[in-house]
This record gives structure tokens, sequence and C-alpha cells, in this order.
């Protein structure tokens, strides 16, 4: 199956490295080709049929939860030398894979991933616990060519944001209770500025909410996809 054939969305943006094609699957799910790269982020059966989908060259998995951890879709999609990407309690499940912790920079396939911190502060379970604890889920920072794209993972708008930079494509969770509530979102993107956002992982949440409140916000363009 070529890439134009798969029924989803989908943007294409110039790096100097040649084009960078965004699919958006759903959820917290993507796929991006790059430089003759598949590089799969969260991949989980739920958003798409990976029989049918061309198999990874690296998989991204942002943490444990089985809406982000999903091991069949992750076979699916595994070849020889597929390389993957994740947490250590991924690792642990998974039994395979590169860990990554908050902060690791790891240079792989001509590409550099940086692993962000991902948790909440002010979302919490029942038992006062946050969803997401700091330290257990990663946001990635991909360089791809000239472009530097970050995907959130699930998180709040964390102090780490703040120091984030250059960062031309943004991909920033929005699903409450889990995640950041449109308030927080506008308050990540004024922390790192990125050039181009896309709420994903959106779930019920009023996107339209958050393109109001960054209508005058400056040098940020918000682009919509079915991402919920």
């Amino acid at each position: 199956m070529s890439f134009t054939q798969i029924p989803f969305e989908q943007d294409t943006m110039q790096t100097s490295q040649g084009p960078l094609v965004f699919t958006f699957f759903g959820h917290g799910t993507l796929m991006c080709t790059f430089n003759k790269l598949v590089i799969q982020v969260d991949p989980v059966s739920e958003f798409a049929d990976y029989s049918a989908l061309p198999k990874a060259d690296l998989i991204l998995v942002t943490h444990h939860h089985g809406d982000h951890l999903d091991p069949s879709a992750i076979e699916k999609l595994s070849q020889p030398g597929t390389e993957i990407i994740l947490t250590e309690t991924c690792a642990q499940q998974l039994k395979k894979g590169i860990v990554l912790k908050n902060g690791d920079i790891k240079k792989i396939k001509g590409l550099t991933i940086e692993a962000v911190p991902a948790y909440n502060l002010v979302h919490k379970r029942d038992n006062g616990k946050p969803f997401h604890p700091k330290g257990e889920g990663n946001g990635y920072v991909i360089t791809c060519g000239d472009k530097k794209i970050y995907v959130g993972g699930d998180t709040e708008n964390v102090p780490e944001m703040s120091g984030l930079q250059g960062i031309d494509i943004a991909f920033l969770p929005m699903n409450l209770p889990y995640t950041m509530t449109p308030e927080m979102v506008v308050q990540a993107v004024k922390a790192f500025k990125p050039k181009i956002l896309y709420p994903y992982h959106y779930g019920e949440t009023d996107v339209n909410q958050l393109l109001k409140l960054l209508k005058d916000f400056p040098g940020t363009e918000v682009r919509i996809r079915k991402l919920q």
C-alpha cells in the first residue's frame, strides 16, 4: 500500500532533508514518514489496521496505558531492524526496546530523539494520585532535518516545557480530565511558542474553545485534525 492510499488525513511539510508526512490515525496515535523512514507513535489497534500499513522503522511509545501501549500493534508493525523507543515501565511489559528516561537524548536512524517529562500536576484520581505521575511517561522531541517535532504524550503544561526551544510542530493533548484543559494548552503554547500546534488526544473537549483562546496569539498556527 502506498502512502497516498492510506484512508486518513495527512499533512506534508518540507524539511532540509525532504518531505515530512504526518498521518493522523486518532487519539494519541500518529505516523510520520521522513527520508524513507516510517515512524509510528503510540500505535494502537483500535485506531488503525496495522496489518495493512507499512512496517515501521521506528516506534515511539509515550507510556504504558492501554490506549498508548499495544503489544499487538507493535508486533504487526515490527520487522527486522525496527527500533522501539519507550519508557522503563513499557519495556517491562514489552520485554524489549530502548529505554529513554526523562531528559535522555538518543540518536537513532539519523534522527535525534529527546525524552521530555510528561505528567500531571493538577488532575488526579479519586485517591489523590496523579493520572500520570512524574517520571513514568515521556513526551518526545524528534528532529527531522531542520524541523523539530514535539509529541507531548499524556501531560499537563509542566514547567519543563518552558525549556523547549525551536519547536516547529507540537502535538499537545487536551483530553479531560486526564491531560490539559484548553487554557493549559494556551499556557504551554505561550511557554515555548511552536510554529504549528495540533491539539490531539482531545476526546470530547471542544477544540473551538482553544481556537478562540489562541486567535490573537501571533506566531502559532493551530491546525485541527481528527485526533479524538
